[in-house]
């Protein structure tokens, strides 16, 4: 399995530029407490990578709470025979630990 660690720096400017699309795996309470702006919830206990939107050519990065459960879905994406590697190491944890935004 391949995976590419991102920064909460790197993530931040592929999502102010357009590139990228920000999928947060983490359950739906952990998601409408406090979110990245952008992000859209697919929750890892009903994870279905043959779901995951095919928005215009858009890199899709995964994100969870600390990291963990992002490398899971992607191990399932790559299990499903899509090629996605990247996800926001650390997760939300690490985004916050950047002095980075939030939404609820």
């Amino acid at each position: 399995m391949t995976v590419i660690n991102l920064t909460p720096e790197e993530v931040q400017t592929a999502l102010d530029s357009g590139q990228a699309l920000l999928i947060d795996v983490r359950e739906p309470y952990e998601f409408d407490a406090e979110r990245i702006h952008g992000a859209i919830n697919m929750p890892l206990s009903s994870f279905d990578p043959s779901a995951l939107p095919r928005d215009g050519g858009k890199r899709l990065i995964l994100s969870c709470a600390g990291g963990v459960r992002s490398v899971t879905a992607l191990n399932a994406c790559q299990g499903a025979g899509l090629g996605l590697e990247e996800h926001l190491a650390g997760g939300l944890r690490a985004w916050k630990m950047a002095g980075l935004p939030t939404e609820a």
